[in-house]
């Protein structure tokens, strides 16, 4: 669709005449007749009728004229936008978090961004996996961390790159610790909270749960990695996590590391829309990433 003769019709829908939209677009009323006329060939309807010395809007014209308020609505409100990033003289870069990645994990990639030679304005938004892909197909994100990579078949123009990945270790408070009992032996029969069915190492968790023939009480599940932790802590349950992450799991929640379960491993993914990554922020969170940040002792 042609914008002009949309913006055309715009004017003479409101003003209800071809002369005094054409003297407001500074345009002969001829100019404006022949090109709303192109307009309706275009979209194979009548926009337009006479009535008496001016015009009305047909049933057609009335649902197009509701379109183009909200077409051109958008338009002001993109220009007004521009130019107040513009006036801050940062450039904005999104990112998309999905609410299962470890919030402490998030700030350690996102960390170096705050340091960059160039400043930024991070934006970051967090929530479900499959929304997080629509706003990067919609170009409202510059990139996506989740763990798991995008599947196969979706038409979004995007390309996974793995950040790394970690066995999953298990936390327990200290006064909840059979100290008699090995790993896993000490799991049984103890409270135990579980990420929730939407993270990718859910799967990978039960079956090892069950190859190695425990009986946990399963006390809840949770799709938010942050509130996991804390209704573990608060309520004196154990709970899986990263190992990359157990230094600091366990001097923030009081807890002890149980063990590790090399078996079983929770990858961190970067979905962006660069097949190879040249754009300097998304750089920097693939670069914290492959250079340390996933090595463990």
């Amino acid at each position: 669709m042609n914008l002009k003769h949309l913006k055309y019709f715009w004017a003479v829908g409101h003003t209800r005449s071809v002369a005094k939209a054409a003297k407001q677009l500074h345009l002969t009323p001829q100019t404006v007749s022949s090109q709303i006329k192109l307009l309706e060939r275009e979209l194979e309807s009548s926009l337009l009728s006479p009535a008496g010395r001016g015009i009305e809007l047909t049933e057609a014209g009335r649902v197009a004229l509701a379109y183009a308020d909200q077409i051109f609505s958008l338009g002001d409100e993109m220009a007004a936008a521009l130019k107040t990033h513009a006036g801050q003289g940062l450039s904005i870069f999104r990112v998309g978090m999905s609410d299962v990645v470890p919030k402490s994990l998030a700030l350690r990639l996102l960390a170096p961004l705050g340091a960059s030679a160039e400043p930024i304005r991070l934006i970051c938004r967090v929530g479900r996996f499959d929304w997080l892909l629509g706003e990067l197909a919609l170009h409202r994100l510059d990139m996506v961390v989740a763990d798991r990579p995008m599947p196969p078949g979706l038409s979004v123009r995007a390309y996974n790159h793995k950040l790394g990945e970690s066995p999953m270790a298990f936390f327990a408070p200290s006064d909840l610790v059979r100290k008699a009992d090995p790993f896993p032996v000490c799991l049984v029969g103890v409270p135990l909270v579980l990420p929730g069915p939407n993270t990718a190492v859910r799967g990978e968790l039960d079956r090892w749960i069950g190859q190695a023939r425990l009986v946990p009480k399963v006390m809840g599940e949770f799709d938010d990695s942050g509130l996991m932790k804390a209704f573990a802590q608060a309520n004196k349950c154990c709970f899986p996590a990263p190992a990359i992450l157990s230094k600091e799991i366990v001097a923030r929640y009081e807890v002890e590391e149980l063990g590790r379960v090399s078996s079983v491993r929770e990858a961190f993914w970067l979905i962006g829309t660069e097949r190879r990554v040249s754009h300097p922020a998304t750089r920097s969170v693939l670069d914290t990433a492959r250079s340390g940040l996933f090595d463990f002792q």
